[in-house]
């Protein structure tokens, strides 16, 4: 199975799992690592821009990775989703936890 059809499969069941546990609009918490770069994290700061999202970043302890969590209402799970991809797309090398 190649890369993409593991994400569609990846999104599609992260979608299901939205729907059945939360009721929406809902807080949505999301968390990415990244190397640190503070390009990157522009980036994803500016992705979630008005949007009234609650952004935390935490370097690792010898500072070569960020951890960045992110609170935000979001109105459906396809924005969710939306927005992972937005992310990915944009910043190299993010790990979506």
């Amino acid at each position: 199975m190649d890369t993409l059809s593991n994400a569609e499969e990846f999104y599609k069941n992260l979608k299901e799992k939205l729907y059945d546990t939360s009721v929406w609009p809902t807080e949505y918490l999301y968390k990415f690592i990244i190397k640190s770069d503070p390009a990157k994290i522009t980036i994803i700061e500016c992705i979630f821009d008005n949007m009234g999202a609650v952004i935390k970043t935490i370097p690792s302890k010898n500072g070569n990775y960020t951890s960045i969590s992110i609170n935000v209402i979001m109105k459906s799970p396809d924005v969710v989703i939306e927005k992972y991809k937005e992310v990915g797309s944009q910043v190299e090398g993010v790990i979506s936890l």
